[in-house]
This record gives C-alpha cells, sequence and structure tokens, in this order.
C-alpha cells in the first residue's frame, strides 16, 4: 500500500507542476528539446574525438554548426515555456471574430455592386442625377477653297 501511495503522490506532483504539463502537452515544445538533445549530443561528440577541444571548437566548422543549432534549439524550447500554452492563446477569440467580421464586410463591399452603392449613399447621401448640356456652339466646318490648297 505505501508503494501505491507515493506512486499517487509523485503523479499529483507532475500533474500540479506546470512545466511538465506543458512537456507532456506541447508537441513543439518536445520537438525543440529534441533537437538541442541530438544536436548537443552530435557536438559533443565532434569535440572530444581525439583533438584539443579548443582546436576543435576553432576549426570545426560541422561542430560550429551543431552548437549553433542546440543554442537555437534550446532558445525555442525557453521561449515555447514563457510562453503561455496554445490552448490559452486560443481563449481570447473575440479579436479572431472581429477580424474574421472585417475582412468578410471588406470582400462583401468590393464583390457586390449594389452593397458598395447602399454604403456610399448612406455615407455621403444619394446620387443626384446630372445631364450635362453644353451652352457653347458646335465648331463650324470652315469650306476649303482650291486657292488655299495650291
Amino acid at each position: 500500500m505505501a508503494a501505491k501511495e507515493r506512486i499517487g503522490k509523485a503523479g499529483e506532483a507532475v500533474l500540479g507542476n506546470e512545466y511538465l504539463k506543458r512537456l507532456i502537452e506541447d508537441e513543439e515544445l518536445r520537438a525543440n528539446l529534441l533537437a538541442a538533445y541530438g544536436a548537443a549530443r552530435g557536438a559533443y561528440g565532434r569535440a572530444f574525438n581525439g583533438k584539443p577541444a579548443t582546436k576543435a571548437i576553432m576549426e570545426d566548422r560541422k561542430l560550429q554548426r551543431e552548437l549553433r543549432d542546440a543554442a537555437r534549439a534550446l532558445r525555442d524550447a525557453s521561449t515555447a515555456l514563457r510562453e503561455p500554452s496554445r490552448k490559452a492563446r486560443r481563449k481570447g477569440g473575440l479579436g479572431r471574430a472581429l477580424l474574421l467580421m472585417i475582412v468578410g464586410g471588406a470582400l462583401a463591399l468590393a464583390l457586390s455592386e449594389s452593397l458598395r452603392s447602399k454604403v456610399l449613399d448612406l455615407l455621403f447621401g444619394a446620387e443626384e442625377e446630372f445631364d450635362y448640356s453644353s451652352t457653347t456652339m458646335p465648331a463650324q466646318d470652315v469650306p476649303v477653297t482650291a486657292d488655299a490648297s495650291a
């Protein structure tokens, strides 16, 4: 019975730890940690392959790349741990709904000429019909004489 109680308490402690919950639930975090582990393991193998470690770090380009990859993956994992989980970020759906409504309204205005004219009428008033009539006389054709062409 004592072992079962200890296992139960350990399970409760694991479920109570926010970092372990995130590690269990967040696939991207696990991928970042695995990438960091793989790159660090490869770098360790290259650094201690018989050469002095300082020489290997300064001259081995592959080792430098693996160290850089490990650092990048650890930074990404650290950022993922500090940010709220994806589930917590999804709770703010009001902003997404508002953005969707704005985009939908803009598309409706762009695609529907009748809706666009109604909105413009509401904003600026109804269009007035305007017929243009010229008050000037049209130009008269001047006859060309034979003297002018010669």
